[in-house]
């Protein structure tokens, strides 16, 4: 590959419906049919891609020298991979610069690309719910175009959790670790993401920092209305009225992880029986849209002594409900817990150190139980 560089420009264009050429570019709708999506991605409307979950994936193969991606300001960061090179991250500022009265920009990605096809792999590193991000295609040099749709893993593993999934803070390297900001966030490098990759897979996550299975951090005993269990049919993460709702056949896991249960056990006190029922509750839901899934209840790496004993206590009774109703086809494992010896991310979350050995445990476990 020849000099690349990576640079954010905004280029003056107009949107198109579909690929056109304006001030010497080719612009690709993000509905062209040559682009792989991997997630809960909505294209409700053609010509723009809406995600909230982090983890996103968008892949396409290209022709050209150079590509950018059409952005609304403010979408978050991006880790980009471009032949299969080592991947860097890039941001779509919320200060970028609106063209002609248009409410999106174009985050230059590579220039100075050799001739011929290239590959990219985009990842959404942040949560999306606050930002709201909006994918309107690429752009690619005069004439290029998009070439083949990639060909996404055959194996799939779906992850519900919460901050850890979302690997708040791994990229804080700060003195005092209290720097949880979207830019220290990267999903490309969660444990699940790591995993997916280990096991040559997709990945889709449906996560979020401070939410639990069935209340959310520091939330009343009784519990929260907005747990994950609310936000799980939903393409976007969000409640409001009208909804788009997540077309289950979209995405048939092999495997589902979750990894719920830190936020629930948070201070105040918690509902051991609620908490319970709620695991429960969940794998009921799951099972009605995978029927031959094989669901693992996970417990993560932040809980240590009363607390990690109380949460293991209820997922063992979970499994034990569950199998007494005949679901055999669920599993318990639990990570290492983290005793420091490989750093922390923001407010002891688990370090990108802490991340990858999470990865290797887990994705050990699951080429055993899927015999992949």
């Amino acid at each position: 590959m020849k000099k690349t560089l990576f640079i954010l420009l905004v280029i003056t264009f107009l949107l198109p419906s579909c690929r056109a050429q304006q001030d010497g570019a080719t612009f690709v709708s993000p509905s062209d049919k040559a682009i792989a999506y991997m997630g809960r991605v909505s294209l409700k409307d053609p010509n723009v891609a809406r995600f909230t979950f982090p983890g996103i994936q968008i892949r396409a193969n290209f022709t050209g020298t150079s590509i950018g991606m059409c952005m609304k300001p403010g979408s978050g960061y991006y880790m980009i991979e471009i032949d299969g090179q080592k991947p860097f991250k890039v941001q779509s500022k919320a200060d970028d610069q609106k063209v002609n009265g248009k409410p999106y920009a174009i985050v230059k990605i590579a220039d100075g690309l050799a001739s011929g096809t290239h590959s990219i792999a985009v990842t959404l590193c942040n949560e999306g719910f606050k930002i709201r991000p909006e994918f309107y295609g690429f752009c690619l040099d005069k004439g290029a175009k998009l070439a083949d749709k990639p060909v996404l893993p055959s194996r799939k593993i779906e992850f519900i959790g919460n901050s850890i999934t979302c690997a708040l803070g791994i990229e804080d390297y700060s003195a005092d670790k209290k720097n949880a900001s979207p830019a220290t966030q990267n999903a490309y490098y969660s444990f699940a993401a790591q995993t997916a990759r280990r096991l040559n897979a997709q990945y889709l996550i449906v996560a979020r920092s401070g939410i639990g299975i069935y209340r959310n951090n520091s939330a009343p005993k009784s519990g929260s209305k907005d747990n994950i269990q609310a936000y799980y049919p939903n393409t976007q993460f969000t409640l409001e009225a009208g909804a788009e709702k997540w077309d289950f056949s979209r995405y048939i896991p092999d495997a589902v992880c979750i990894n719920l249960g830190t936020n629930d056990t948070s201070y105040p006190a918690y509902d051991s029986t609620i908490l319970t029922n709620a695991f429960v509750n969940l794998v009921h839901t799951i099972r009605s849209n995978y029927p031959d899934a094989k669901i693992v209840l996970l417990s993560g790496t932040m809980r240590r002594g009363k607390l990690l004993e109380g949460l293991l206590s209820c997922l063992d009774k979970a499994v034990n409900t569950l199998n007494a109703e005949g679901e055999y086809n669920v599993y318990r494992y639990d990570f290492s817990p983290a005793d420091g010896s490989l750093g922390y991310g923001s407010f002891k979350h688990p370090s990108l150190k802490e991340h990858t050995r999470m990865a290797n445990e887990l994705s050990a476990y699951l080429a055993s139980l899927l015999d992949w």
